[in-house]
């Protein structure tokens, strides 16, 4: 079993974790990740997760199950970057272009697809 490197930063981020459906169709999930791969993710959208102040996106799958870890600055405001994002170009095509995969309401946007998950246990010292 391998790991992931984690990069680095200057000062302490903090870390947001998410989940989502996908449907179960395993012709659409392999189309799903396709879609994110480096050759297929659209610029654009990078571009603007960075604009609005996201470091590092991670998504993992399992089966159907997707689970997404999100690093940002301690400063960073969910709410306020979300909504930013939502207006950006090419953001609500993405999120139409991917919701054939997934399962949500249709026209829903990122914010409302992927469900917060609540830390239960962390192994840290304060």
């Amino acid at each position: 079993m391998k790991g992931y490197a984690v990069k680095q930063y200057p000062g302490p981020v903090k870390r947001y974790c998410q989940t989502l459906d996908l449907k179960d169709d395993p012709k659409l999930i392999e189309e799903y990740k396709k879609r994110h791969s480096k050759e297929d993710f659209w610029p654009e959208i990078k571009a603007g997760m960075k604009e609005v102040g996201i470091l590092e996106m991670e998504i993992y799958i399992l089966g159907t199950r997707l689970f997404m870890i999100v690093e940002t600055p301690l400063d960073f405001d969910w709410d306020t970057a979300f909504a930013k994002l939502d207006t950006l170009p090419r953001q609500k095509e993405w999120e139409e272009y991917m919701s054939v995969f997934q399962v949500a309401p249709p026209g829903a946007s990122s914010a409302e697809k992927w469900r917060m998950m609540e830390r239960m246990f962390h192994l840290y010292d304060d």
